[in-house]
């Protein structure tokens, strides 16, 4: 036994891998293809999609809002996991990764599933809070520019029910958030929002050593 989360090496991760998770071909589909893409390191972990689809269904998820949709391999994940009238929001403004996406979701059978919003993410969550749907979604990933987390945030919160899970990427940042002499200006806004959430009454939260970091604040109010 050990009060602090194991370390993994090479060998446990792999071991992981192997007995950790059921991940679907479709998935793995997406994680290979991107493996071969500039920018593959943006991909979230298998075992991190595994959670975030166990936790959709422990909270009876009907809803998903996704801010950041890179390949897709999450909003998948998510889909997959939804009851057959449950449906996800992904927010991305590539467009050449949200094609990628689409292709993914074809052939997986749940593009029907996942509502794509191309364009910057803050505009597209203030015309939703315009439009009166405060309070819509059982579930919120955020995992996009990081200089603008707060703001996705705060606005996430709003559009999240009470009793609703938030879960952020990144949250860790390789360590960087810990280390005071890093003032670069993504580590410094991971820094603010993690105090933020920690200190916010508005959640309940834990931040898990899954990944690069991922936060769960669940909203109580």
């Amino acid at each position: 036994m050990s009060p602090r989360t194991l370390g993994l090496s090479e060998v446990v991760s792999l071991y992981l891998m192997q007995v950790g998770l059921r991940e679907p071909d479709v998935l793995r589909s997406v994680r290979q293809d991107t493996a071969r893409l500039p920018g593959a390191h943006m991909q979230i972990a298998p075992e991190q999609g595994q959670l975030m689809a166990l936790l959709a269904h422990l909270i009876n998820a009907r809803s998903c809002l996704e801010i950041g949709t890179f390949t897709g391999y999450s909003a998948l994940a998510l889909a997959l996991a939804l009851p057959p009238e449950g449906f996800v929001v992904a927010c991305e403004i590539d467009q050449t990764f949200a094609a990628i996406a689409r292709k993914h979701w074809e052939r997986a059978g749940v593009a029907h599933k996942i509502d794509l919003r191309l364009g910057p993410a803050l505009d597209t969550l203030d015309k939703m809070l315009d439009d009166g749907e405060a309070g819509r979604f059982d579930m919120a990933f955020i995992d996009a520019d990081k200089e603008n987390v707060l703001a996705y945030y705060e606005r996430c919160l709003a559009l999240t029910k009470c009793g609703g899970l938030l879960l952020i990427d990144n949250t860790l940042w390789g360590g960087a958030v810990a280390d005071p002499t890093d003032r670069d200006p993504v580590t410094e806004a991971l820094r603010v929002l993690n105090n933020k959430v920690h200190s916010d009454p508005r959640v309940e939260m834990v931040l898990v050593p899954i990944g690069d970091g991922l936060t769960l604040a669940r909203k109580v109010s």
